[in-house]
C-alpha cells in the first residue's frame, strides 16, 4: 500500500504557498490538470488559478502540468495562463513526472507531484521517486473515465487510514504526513 501512500494531504492546490515549498526544498510543483488545478467541466480556469500561478512564480517555484490528458485538451487550458505541460503522461506509470523533472534539470528531491488521485497521481509520483500532495478534488463530479478510479480508489483510501491517520491540512506546514 505504500505506493499509494502521498507524503502529505492538502485541501486544494492553492493553499500550497512557496515559503512552504521552499522550507521542504522544492523548486518546482508538477500537478494533475482536472480537479486538481481547475474543475474538470470548467477549463478555463480562474481569477484563484491565476493569482496562485502568479505568487509561486514570483516565489521563484515553478509550475508544470503532468497529465493523461491529450496535448489539444491541455494546451487550450495552459495557454493564457503560459504554463508548461506534459501530456500524454501515462500515469501512473512515472513516464511524465521523469520527464517533466528531467526538463527542469531537479532532483528527485526538488520537485513534488500533486494530484487529486491516488491511483494515478499518487502512485506515479510516488514510481517516479518524489514526493507526492493528495488534494481534495475541486468538485465533486467527475468525468466518467474518472468515476471508475474513484471506485476503486475509495478501498485503497479506506486500507490507507487503517494504516494511519489522513487528514488534509490546509497546507504542508513544514513536516511529511508519512
Amino acid at each position: 500500500m505504500a505506493v499509494f501512500e502521498p507524503t502529505w494531504l492538502v485541501t486544494n492546490i492553492f493553499s500550497l504557498t512557496p515559503a512552504s515549498l521552499k522550507q521542504q526544498g522544492i523548486k518546482a510543483v508538477l500537478t494533475d490538470l482536472d480537479n486538481t488545478l481547475m474543475a474538470w467541466d470548467h477549463p478555463e480556469g480562474t481569477a484563484k488559478l491565476t493569482r496562485w500561478l502568479s505568487d509561486l512564480k514570483k516565489g521563484g517555484i515553478q509550475v508544470v502540468v503532468v497529465s493523461n490528458n491529450n496535448a489539444n485538451r491541455i494546451h487550450k487550458a495552459m495557454a493564457k495562463l503560459q504554463v508548461a505541460y506534459v501530456a500524454r503522461a501515462l500515469k501512473p506509470l512515472p513516464l511524465g513526472i521523469t520527464k517533466a523533472r528531467k526538463e527542469l534539470d531537479l532532483k528527485r528531491s526538488e520537485v513534488v507531484m500533486v494530484g487529486d488521485q491516488l491511483l494515478t497521481d499518487i502512485w506515479a509520483g510516488n514510481l517516479a521517486g518524489v514526493r507526492t500532495i493528495l488534494t481534495q478534488p475541486l468538485v465533486e463530479s467527475d468525468a466518467w473515465n474518472t468515476r471508475i478510479n474513484r471506485f476503486f480508489e475509495g478501498f485503497v483510501f479506506k486500507a490507507l487510514a487503517k494504516k494511519r491517520q489522513l487528514n488534509y491540512q490546509e497546507d504542508i506546514h513544514g513536516h511529511h504526513q508519512k
